[in-house]
C-alpha cells in the first residue's frame, strides 16, 4: 500500500515514510526487503517515534505538510478490527464481507490521502489547527515513564543483560497496557515471525470495540 502510494504521488509532492516499530532489526529485515521500498524505509527499535508522536499500534500514519506542520494527528491508517469477527483464527482466512469491508476502508484512507495532495489545504481531509489539536492524545506521566522503561530493557538487551531486562519491559507493559507496539516487542512469534497467536487473541478478546485499531473519523468511511 504505502510503497505503491509513494511511486505514484512522489512526483506530485509525497514522501512516504514508513518506521518499523521493531526492537531486533531482523525480525523487520524480511517484510522490508520483500517490500523493495523506493521510500525512506526506518526502523525504530527503541520506539523513540511512539513516543514522540504517542503511536499504539501498527499501522498508524501522521500527515505532515510542507511547512512541518501536522495537518492529522496519529491515526489508524487504512485498516479496522474486521478481523475479530471476520478472521478464521485456524486458517487465517477472512469471511468475504469483512475482506470486501477491509478493502473500503483501505481505498478511503488511501484516496484522502491522494486528494490531501491534490487539494492540499483545500482538501476536505486536511484538520485546522483547532480541531488537529483537538485529536491529539497526549501522553500522560505512566505513557512517557513506560517508554523510559521500555527503552532501558532495550539496552539492556543489546548488551546481553536478558535477565535484568525482565522487569523494565514488565513495567513498561504494566505502565502502558493500550500499547501494543510494547507488548509486541516481547510476545512470543509465529512461523512468520509476528505476535498473531493464542496469547494475541486472548488481548484482543479482551480489548474494548477500537481498542486495537481505533476507527478513524474521516469522509467516506463505511459506518
Amino acid at each position: 500500500m504505502w510503497q505503491a502510494l509513494h511511486q505514484k504521488l512522489n512526483d506530485k509532492g509525497l514522501t512516504v515514510i514508513t518506521v518499523a516499530m521493531d526492537s531486533d532489526p531482523e525480525a523487520a529485515r524480511p517484510f522490508i526487503e520483500a517490500a523493495q521500498p523506493v521510500h525512506p524505509s526506518l526502523i525504530d527499535r527503541d520506539h523513540l517515534i511512539a513516543g514522540l508522536f504517542n503511536l499504539v499500534n501498527v499501522p498508524q500514519a501522521i500527515w505532515i505538510d510542507e511547512d512541518g506542520k501536522i495537518v492529522r494527528p496519529p491515526e489508524t491508517a487504512g485498516v479496522a478490527e474486521e478481523f475479530r469477527h471476520g478472521l478464521d483464527r485456524k486458517t487465517g482466512a477472512m469471511a468475504p464481507e469483512a475482506a470486501a469491508r477491509n478493502e473500503k476502508i483501505r481505498s478511503v484512507y488511501v484516496g484522502a490521502i491522494a486528494d490531501w495532495i491534490a487539494q492540499g489545504p483545500a482538501s476536505r481531509h486536511v484538520l485546522d489547527p483547532t480541531h488537529a489539536r483537538d485529536r491529539v492524545r497526549l501522553p500522560d506521566t505512566d505513557i512517557e515513564e513506560a517508554h523510559v522503561h521500555f527503552r532501558l530493557a532495550q539496552a539492556l538487551l543489546r548488551r546481553g543483560r536478558s535477565d535484568e531486562a525482565v522487569t523494565p519491559i514488565e513495567t513498561a507493559r504494566a505502565l502502558h497496557p493500550d500499547s501494543w507496539t510494547i507488548w509486541r516487542q516481547t510476545a512470543a512469534k509465529n512461523e512468520r515471525g509476528l505476535a498473531t497467536h493464542d496469547a494475541f487473541f486472548a488481548r484482543v478478546d479482551a480489548a474494548p470495540a477500537g481498542g486495537v485499531y481505533a476507527p478513524v473519523d474521516m469522509d467516506g468511511m463505511p459506518e
